[in-house]
């Protein structure tokens, strides 16, 4: 029998607190993460300001506090790969690389919640990173304990460098020893990503608070594309499996980079929101454009991502040629959003007509609509009303139907 069989029988007899239920991300998680923008960077002396390094991460934190991020929900900031040493200490444990983070990742921890916000590291199942430094292969418990005595509130624990068929064991073994340690963690999981079509998401949901779904965001447009298609197809209703405490991540927010153009940054982040994606910004907050400042910090869509019943948007149906994408998400108080994609890229904004009773919306008295984006009334339609909308090329509308 294999170390990590032996181990899962031995988390399986003892029991643990499944992910679901250890009392976070009851919404999908809202925060930043240094991955899409700056990478393994780990030249100090040529970009002092782009290193991954307590500068960057404490300049990061002051700026969620500052410029409104904590103050619509935003609160994690989490230090992706290539934060420690590259060797462990003489103790075992991982070690923050001291010309980087001189204070080290407890004291860290203590600014980062000085300023009202909580704290995000990573680590990977394998013998090493995907970056090349130490992973948490056979030193899981001793990990999650060094994590905890640190006051870190979320890990992100990867997927490279190990053999797949240990991964169901590997991520449940870690949750238990996270669970052991008395402290909350958000517990992110490149699991799903890590086993393509062996991915078992009854025991990520039971695992994990979030789980990916897709490969990691890059910042061009195709990509999104590529992501929003993972979602329409809802292989093996992957859907089904998410809501509050356990959430699909479609990945990085690219908002605020320099692959997209305007509509496309509000489809990004409207259907990541449609989603109930965890939203982690990728954008470097001290220097992001204010028409991008300004999407981020839609309080709107930020609701749609936040609603309480944790419902993933799933594809209702394609018109106008198979372009306009139409995706529904139930919303409190009987409302649905219902967002338009248009997936075309030629020069002109392409046409949906649809009526609200194929959408399944039949309430006899009509509905109200609302502007997802601005919040305006957009008028009354009853279920059998043909509704004509222009949306632009790679651009989004959404809407909030009430029944009246």
């Amino acid at each position: 029998m294999k170390i990590f069989e032996v181990l899962a029988v031995i988390i399986f007899t003892v029991g643990f607190l499944e992910a679901a239920n250890n009392g976070v991300a009851r919404t999908p998680p809202l925060g930043w993460m240094s991955w899409e923008r700056f990478r393994c960077n780990t030249d100090c002396t040529t970009y002092p300001d782009s290193c991954i390094s307590e500068k960057l991460i404490m300049q990061m934190a002051d700026h969620m506090a500052a410029d409104g991020y904590r103050d619509v929900g935003y609160e994690y900031v989490c230090i992706d790969d290539c934060w420690p040493l590259k060797t462990r200490g003489a103790d075992g444990r991982l070690v923050p690389d001291p010309a980087r983070f001189p204070s080290g990742m407890k004291a860290l921890a203590d600014y980062v919640h000085s300023k009202g916000l909580k704290l995000g590291i990573y680590t990977d199942f394998g013998y090493m990173t995907c970056g090349g430094y130490p992973g948490s292969e056979f030193y899981l418990q001793l990990d999650a304990e060094t994590f905890a005595e640190w006051d870190i509130d979320m890990l992100k624990l990867d997927a490279c460098y190990s053999f797949g068929e240990d991964l169901k064991y590997g991520f449940p073994a870690m949750e238990f020893y996270l669970n052991r340690t008395g402290r909350q963690f958000v517990f992110s999981c490149d699991w799903d990503w890590a086993m393509n079509d062996q991915a078992n998401y009854t025991h990520m949901a039971e695992f994990c608070n979030m789980w990916r779904i897709a490969h990691d965001m890059e910042d061009y447009w195709d990509n999104v594309q590529l992501v929003i298609d993972v979602y329409a197809n809802n292989s093996r209703n992957f859907s089904d499996f998410t809501g509050p405490g356990a959430w699909a991540d479609a990945d990085s927010v690219i908002v605020g980079l320099y692959g997209l153009s305007d509509d496309q940054e509000r489809v990004q982040f409207g259907m990541w929101s449609m989603f109930a994606s965890p939203l982690l910004l990728a954008a470097d907050l001290r220097s992001i454009k204010n028409s991008s400042k300004a999407l981020l910090l839609n309080k709107n869509i930020l609701a749609i991502n936040q609603d309480p019943l944790g419902v993933q948007a799933t594809l209702k149906m394609k018109l106008a040629q198979n372009k306009i994408y139409v995706f529904l998400k139930g919303l409190t108080g009987g409302r649905t959003a219902i967002a338009l994609f248009n997936s075309d890229y030629h020069g002109q904004p392409v046409r949906a007509t649809f009526m609200l009773n194929q959408l399944g919306l039949t309430n006899g008295k009509g509905y109200s609509f609302t502007d997802g984006f601005t919040g305006m009334a957009r008028g009354k339609y009853m279920p059998a009303t043909e509704i004509n909308i222009d949306v632009n090329p790679t651009g989004i509308d959404i809407f909030i139907a009430t029944p009246v």
